[in-house]
């Protein structure tokens, strides 16, 4: 069977640069990759919404070539679950649990129309998250928040109901998030049946941003090699 062709999903407040050493590890294995950012809507940021970004998914995967997989971390987790059915198998990295897990989240105020990630960064706040990541990344990722949609994070946070589906699925979770405790990416993997993989001593970004994030690429390609032989 051919390698299949990779969709990436970044999480809230990113891009697809978040997905940089993954695609460079996929890509010398051998499999085509995508990583596009979401984009807002034609009426503003605020105003755009979850189902904007699922569709936006939905329209990338139906663009590519079968046969095709979701690695989607975090908001991109959650949306790549959403869209389960138009891929072959997924990976989900710290991703914010669809119901009835988010309700064992953190409780969070609802956010603003518009979430200041990027306004309000700073390279000291960017550290402590990534405090997995050498100093370059955390000033590279420092330069590249953005500010993201409330709509979608209160949508995604409210809980979001998937429908079931019949593909292999990994999930991969960090000991050390904070941001979607490590016990509910584990609750995630009973649930969905799914494969699961330990990531000690990594933060929520970690997988991707981390010093340990090309290890971890290669074990998602490992798991895909046993998968599409």
């Amino acid at each position: 069977m051919s390698k299949p062709s990779i969709l990436f999903l970044h999480g809230a407040g990113g891009g697809g640069w978040e997905w940089n050493i993954w695609r460079r590890v996929f890509q010398a294995q051998g499999f085509e990759t995508h990583a596009p950012d979401f984009l807002s809507t034609t009426s503003g940021l605020e105003n755009t919404t979850l189902d904007d970004y699922s569709l936006q998914a939905q329209q990338y995967l139906l663009s590519m070539p079968s046969p095709k997989v979701i690695i989607g971390a975090s908001l991109g987790g959650l949306l790549a679950l959403m869209n389960a059915e138009h891929a072959d198998a997924l990976i989900v990295i710290n991703s914010i649990p669809p119901e009835p897990l988010h309700l064992a989240m953190p409780q969070k105020e609802k956010y603003p129309a518009i979430i200041p990630w990027r306004a309000k960064a700073s390279l000291q706040g960017t550290r402590r998250a990534l405090f997995d990541s050498d100093e370059m990344t955390c000033l590279y990722a420092f330069r590249h928040w953005r500010d993201e949609s409330g709509a979608v994070m209160n949508a995604a946070m409210a809980g979001v109901k998937i429908n079931l589906f019949n593909r292999p699925v990994l999930i991969m979770a960090s000991e050390l998030d904070t941001d979607v405790p490590f016990p509910l990416s584990e609750q995630l993997a009973n649930n969905l049946n799914a494969s699961f993989s330990f990531l000690p001593k990594t933060s929520h970004v970690g997988p991707l941003l981390g010093r340990s994030a090309a290890q971890f690429a290669l074990q998602a390609v490992a798991h895909l090699n046993d998968i599409f032989r």
